[in-house]
């Protein structure tokens, strides 16, 4: 099932991905490379930190490829409607103090309270 998510959050994954490939991953196998060069593994906190970063840039990297194979890119730019939709921006008021916050709905990969990102 397609994953709905704004262009610049495609992005955004796009651009972590490879960062994760290009950079982060030759990173850790020269760590681990380094690593082993020290000698017997069986004792080598530096070999196992570095196969335990291995194994997370690996997950994360297979989880964005996914997330990407299955992202659904919703155009928000320039669209007006009556009803809260993805990409709607909406004005929240508190009835008794009057406060306003405003927040943008997005995708689950976009949602970041501290920029008033939630999810749909």
């Amino acid at each position: 099932m397609p994953t709905p998510i704004t262009k610049k959050g495609f992005e955004a994954l796009q651009a972590e991905l490879v960062r994760l490939r290009k950079v982060e991953r030759p990173k850790v196998i020269e760590a681990i490379a380094e690593a082993r060069a020290h000698g017997d593994l069986s004792e080598n906190a530096e070999y196992d930190a570095a196969k335990e970063r291995q194994g997370f840039i690996e997950s994360r990297i297979s989880e964005l490829e996914g997330k990407i194979a299955d992202a659904r890119i919703v155009e928000i730019t320039g669209r007006t409607s009556e009803t809260i939709v993805f990409g709607a921006t909406v004005l929240v008021v508190e009835q008794e103090s009057q406060s306003k916050k405003q927040y943008t709905l997005v995708g689950q990969d976009e949602a970041d309270m501290k920029f008033n990102k939630i999810s749909v």
